[in-house]
């Protein structure tokens, strides 16, 4: 009778405790948590199997030039990833997500964990705000021996912003090896249905 009342215990307490995520990440991950500006932000995708996309990211025709389909890879040395090694770069301490957009646009919508690095801030800096910024992603006494992995992204395979912040980066001697390209970036992000933040309402 003990044994009968552990079974029904047991299969009733497993049937509340089990992951009930309808759309998952991956097989083997339902969800994430991670931090944006100190808020504990879970990180999973729309449960709604209908949704619908209903911004401008819903777009597939944008005029070329400007918005252009960018190659795969920004330069022969920088590893171009997708959404789950974003995803486990997002996880990793020693790894900064860098979302090279305008700051109007990262404070109307990001990814969560993102930090704002203009792509245009290497090119309208004096040399002491470049220095003074590289020094942040950890270059020090002339080397990047302990610089950060930076993973960067923009709007999408057709913003050329991210991939003129790694030019830029490259230029002022960053290692190739700690900048990753995110290609498929907001655009790729929002089509999963993965969870954004959003810094301001948008007026627009």
């Amino acid at each position: 009778m003990k044994k009968l009342l552990f079974i029904l215990i047991f299969c009733f307490t497993s049937s509340i405790f089990a992951d009930e995520t309808l759309v998952k990440i991956s097989k083997d991950l339902p969800y994430f948590y991670t931090y944006h500006q100190g808020k504990k932000i879970k990180v999973a995708r729309i449960q709604d199997p209908q949704n619908r996309l209903n911004d401008d990211y819903t777009k597939t025709s944008r005029e070329c030039p400007p918005f252009c389909i960018h190659p795969m890879r920004v330069n022969d040395k920088v590893e171009t990833i997708g959404e789950l090694e974003f995803i486990k770069y997002m996880q990793d301490k020693d790894a900064l997500i860098v979302d090279a957009r305008l700051k109007s646009w990262y404070e109307l919508e990001t990814i969560p964990s993102a930090i704002n690095i203009p792509y245009n801030i290497f090119e309208n800096s004096d040399q002491k705000k470049i220095d003074s910024l590289l020094k942040l992603l950890g270059k020090s006494n002339g080397d990047f021996k302990n610089a950060k992995t930076l993973v960067l992204f923009c709007n999408g395979i057709w913003c050329d912003q991210s991939p003129r912040l790694i030019r830029s980066l490259l230029k002022y001697g960053y290692p190739p090896s700690k900048l990753k390209y995110y290609r498929n970036g907001f655009q790729g992000w929002k089509i999963f249905g993965l969870t954004t933040v959003v810094l301001k309402e948008n007026k627009r």
